[in-house]
């Protein structure tokens, strides 16, 4: 993904697939408030939204491999 645009719509995909599909894992999404901006309207960087991309990735890969070897299926 090469613009913040793309990785918007990445993030969002991602976060609707976890809502919809997950959705025990979907709670853990909730903001953090020490993490929300006191500004009206912060800047956002491209390496920070990739970032929690990647973030979310990652989250919903180690819930697929932990619900697997719970489920006995690995």
């Amino acid at each position: 993904m090469n613009n913040p645009e793309d990785i918007l719509i990445g993030i969002t995909r991602l976060t609707s697939k976890i809502e919809t599909e997950y959705p025990e894992l979907y709670r853990f999404l909730e903001e953090n408030p020490i993490t929300l901006p006191t500004m009206a309207h912060p800047e956002v960087h491209k390496k920070e939204l990739q970032d929690y991309l990647e973030s979310l990735e990652q989250l919903l890969d180690k819930h697929l491999k932990t619900h697997k070897k719970d489920k006995g299926l690995n």
